[in-house]
């Protein structure tokens, strides 16, 4: 009888064991939808190296916030080894360009300014000391590979630095400084200069020309003609290109992606340069892409180099194409994998309620986009009209982006609530201020960082949040559900937005069967699904639901 009684426990236990047991987690692929991205000018976002903070006698007084504040790419890969981007849920960075900016400042009727921003270049094949060195480029992208996170550099192929005393303009079979842009059509955006005194290069020339005089003069100086030479007779004989100025920079910028492995690049001012440019410059990159997974192959993470460009006013209801009203460009076809999206922040704003905004971006993405990506943001550091000016609605600024289908840009310092009105500063400036670490000890600070960081992990851990298909479960209480399915990873969410705080009883029966072992990634509580229904009691407003 005792031995019958122990076999009959064995059984009752080794059963519950199975019983119990949780299938292996499946391994989350990543997929730029789906992603969640940070957007950081390298010189505001952390000084990490306060050694390299004044560089070519830049020291004239510059209006506020427009020099240098001594950012740079020590301070970016401290915060990756700190964890920071990781508690936010962020898979890919995006720097502003770190190449070497003009040496002297200019005054465009903002206030005097430095070349801080990245997007004034002098010289592309060199970093600008003020953001670090080549070796710490390279451990920053080692620090965030080995934290899963991509890293995209900034690109911008139209236009050289202005004019300065220090900062000659290039020969006029390089760049053309008249006419300026006015807008009107295709032509008057593209064959003409952005403003005044930024020298437009030529990139619809195939005329061969010779190296700037100001290069050639820079390179001598510094001991590495010669090499830089011997590098560019390489790469016009293996690619057979004529020697015509947007060739040579697209070079210079693809030697990012063959000597670093950078993970993508954001490019600045599509739509003011032809379209074919960005074929050609996809097909470059890709091919440095393929040779620096060659010779490093175990240093990428993704198969695929990523292209997401700035057509300044494109918007997601445009579909794949942009209208300069004589003419529309469609900048995907075989060039851009995604599109910064400028209507995102109106949609956010003017659309009556959640499900529209969802709704509207979930049909976009899985019919006229499909295969494609867009980019939305809520604040970035050259839109003037920002979705909250006053950070007065930081927490749905946060559920809105983060919660939309489509790729995430968080702008930094939008998860802690950064001012974007700034005593003294003129325009863009106001976008553009350092980020206060000290902000973070504040507790009201550290409440609203943790409302990010927690919608922010659980769309990086779940690709059907960004990249899935959207259903409406209820309208009151508003519920829905994201499923996503790729190769043979599946899954759904649910996910419940303007709750009532305390006691909760949700109808999930549409996705998760009785008996469902379920958590609210939002308050962290564990569920049991029960006729179709869980209960949960929480403060919050929001569940975040996912197989537990």
């Amino acid at each position: 009888m005792k031995k019958l009684l122990i076999v009959f426990i064995g059984c009752i236990t080794l059963f519950s064991c199975k019983k119990e047991e949780k299938k292996p987690k499946q391994e989350v692929p990543f997929v730029w939808n789906g992603a969640n991205l940070y957007f950081l000018l390298t010189d505001r976002f952390h000084n990490g190296d306060t050694s390299n903070d004044v560089n070519f006698d830049r020291t004239h007084e510059p209006s506020k916030y427009r020099g240098f504040e001594g950012g740079d790419l020590k301070g970016i890969t401290q915060k990756i080894k700190e964890g920071y981007f990781d508690k936010l849920g962020i898979n890919a960075i995006w720097m502003s360009p770190i190449v070497e900016q003009i040496h002297d400042g200019t005054d465009e009727d903002t206030g005097y300014t430095y070349g801080f921003h990245g997007y004034w270049t002098k010289d592309w094949t060199r970093l600008d000391p003020n953001f670090g060195t080549e070796e710490d480029l390279k451990e920053l992208i080692k620090t965030a590979h080995e934290h899963k996170i991509r890293i995209l550099l900034d690109a911008v192929v139209n236009h050289i630095g202005p004019v300065t005393a220090k900062d000659k303009v290039w020969e006029e079979n390089w760049v053309r400084t008249t006419p300026q842009c006015v807008y009107k059509n295709y032509e008057t955006t593209v064959t003409c200069t952005l403003v005044r005194n930024l020298p437009d290069v030529l990139t619809e020339s195939n005329e061969e020309v010779a190296l700037p005089e100001e290069l050639v003069k820079k390179w001598k100086a510094e001991g590495r003609y010669e090499q830089e030479v011997k590098e560019l007779d390489e790469f016009f004989k293996k690619t057979g290109y004529p020697r015509a100025p947007r060739f040579y920079i697209m070079k210079w910028l693809a030697d990012y992606v063959k000597e670093f492995g950078i993970d993508g690049y954001r490019v600045d001012t599509v739509k003011h340069v032809e379209e074919n440019v960005w074929q050609e410059f996809k097909s470059i990159c890709d091919t440095a892409y393929e040779e620096f997974k060659s010779a490093h192959p175990t240093e990428y993470l993704g198969k695929d180099f990523y292209l997401v460009g700035e057509v300044y006013g494109y918007g997601i209801s445009g579909g794949q194409f942009y209208d300069f009203g004589d003419k529309k460009v469609n900048y995907f076809d075989k060039a851009f994998n995604s599109l910064i999206n400028f209507e995102f922040k109106w949609n956010a704003k003017q659309l009556p309620s959640y499900e529209a905004l969802f709704s509207k971006y979930d049909k976009a993405l899985h019919n006229e986009l499909k295969g494609f990506e867009t980019l939305n943001y809520m604040t970035s550091h050259d839109d003037g009209q920002p979705f909250d000016p006053k950070r007065e609605k930081a927490y749905e600024t946060a559920t809105k982006l983060l919660l939309s289908p489509g790729t995430s840009q968080i702008y930094y310092g939008d998860e802690v609530a950064r001012p974007l009105i700034i005593e003294g500063a003129e325009g863009d400036a106001n976008l553009r201020s350092p980020m206060d670490w000290e902000q973070l000890k504040n507790q009201e600070t550290k409440e609203l960082l943790a409302h990010w960081q927690k919608l922010g992990k659980f769309r990086k851990n779940h690709p059907a949040v960004g990249a899935g298909k959207h259903q409406m479960i209820s309208e009151t209480p508003y519920l829905f559900k994201r499923s996503f399915e790729q190769g043979t990873f599946k899954e759904e969410v649910v996910i419940g937005l303007d709750l009532p705080k305390g006691e909760k009883i949700l109808d999930v029966e549409a996705v998760f069967k009785d008996g469902t072992l379920l958590k609210d990634a939002y308050s962290n509580q564990e569920v049991k699904v029960t006729n179709g229904k869980i209960v949960i009691n929480t403060p919050y407003t929001i569940v975040l639901l996912e197989n537990n």
